[in-house]
C-alpha cells in the first residue's frame, strides 16, 4: 500500500513538473526572457537598440513591439483582446507562433498592412475565417476639441495561430508594427523590446550582460519578474 502510494505520488509529481515546464516554455516562447522598456512607456530609438541587443552572444530573438487593449467585434461577438504590434519577420522568429500559423497566413499578413493574425480560439468564438473582417475598437483614439474619442478600424483576418494556451489563443491579435504605431498613436516609438536567449538555464547568468547593453533611463525586467504570478501558481 505504501509503495503504491509513493509510486502514485511520484507519477503525479512527474506529470505536474512536466506540465509546469511545458507551460513555462509556452509563456517564454511567446513573450521572451527579458523586456526592455522606457519609463514613459514610449521607447524611442528602438531600432538601434534592437540591433545592439541582437549582437549580444547568446541572444536569439529581439522583438520590438506595441501592446494595447481593444474590443474586437464581428458577427455580434465583442470580446476584449490584447493587440500586439509585431513585424512579420519577428513573428517568424517566434517559433511557437510561426509553427502554428494556418496555411497562407504569413503571406497575407505581409502583403496587407491592414491585416491581422488572431488566435484560433478567438476565431472560433467569433466565427471568423481568413479573408473575413474584424473591427478593433481602442478606448483611446483620436484627440478632438471634445476630448479623446475611441478609435475603430476594420482589419482583414490573414490567418490564425494556436500555441496551446487559451490566454493567448483566445485573446491575442497580432498587427503589423507600423499599423499598431498609427492605431495606438505612439508615433515612431514602441512599448518595449522583448529579448530571447538560447538557453533558459542561463537567464540569470546573462542578465548583467544584457543590462550592460541597455542605455540608462530604460527599465529592464526578466520573465520571472513579469510573470511571477503565473510562475508561483506552478511552483513546486
Amino acid at each position: 500500500g505504501i509503495a503504491l502510494g509513493v509510486a502514485t505520488l511520484i507519477i503525479v509529481m512527474a506529470v505536474m513538473n512536466g506540465f509546469r515546464e511545458e507551460l513555462m516554455g509556452k509563456i517564454l516562447g511567446f513573450n521572451g526572457h527579458f523586456m526592455v522598456q522606457d519609463g514613459g512607456g514610449n521607447l524611442q530609438g528602438w531600432d538601434e537598440l534592437a540591433r545592439k541587443l541582437s549582437r549580444v552572444p547568446g541572444v536569439t530573438r529581439v522583438t520590438p513591439l506595441i501592446e494595447g487593449q481593444a474590443l474586437a467585434t464581428a458577427a455580434g461577438a465583442s470580446p476584449g483582446v490584447l493587440v500586439r504590434g509585431v513585424r512579420p519577420a519577428d513573428i517568424m522568429n517566434m517559433k511557437i507562433v510561426a509553427d502554428s500559423l494556418s496555411p497562407g497566413a504569413m503571406q497575407r499578413y505581409q502583403a496587407n498592412g491592414s491585416s491581422v493574425l488572431i488566435g484560433e480560439r478567438l476565431a472560433n468564438q467569433m466565427g471568423l475565417l481568413p479573408g473575413m473582417s474584424i473591427t478593433l475598437l481602442a478606448p483611446r483614439g483620436n484627440v478632438t476639441p471634445f476630448g479623446v474619442t475611441p478609435r475603430a478600424k476594420a482589419y482583414t483576418v490573414a490567418g490564425t495561430f494556436k500555441v496551446g494556451m487559451s490566454e493567448y489563443d483566445q485573446t491575442v491579435v497580432f498587427m503589423p508594427l507600423a499599423e499598431a504605431q498609427a492605431y495606438f498613436n505612439v508615433g515612431q516609438g514602441v512599448n518595449g523590446i522583448e529579448v530571447m536567449v538560447d538557453n533558459p538555464d542561463r537567464v540569470d547568468e546573462m542578465r548583467d550582460t544584457i543590462i550592460a547593453n541597455v542605455p540608462a533611463g530604460r527599465t529592464f525586467q526578466s520573465a520571472r519578474e513579469r510573470f511571477l504570478q503565473q510562475a508561483q501558481a506552478f511552483k513546486a
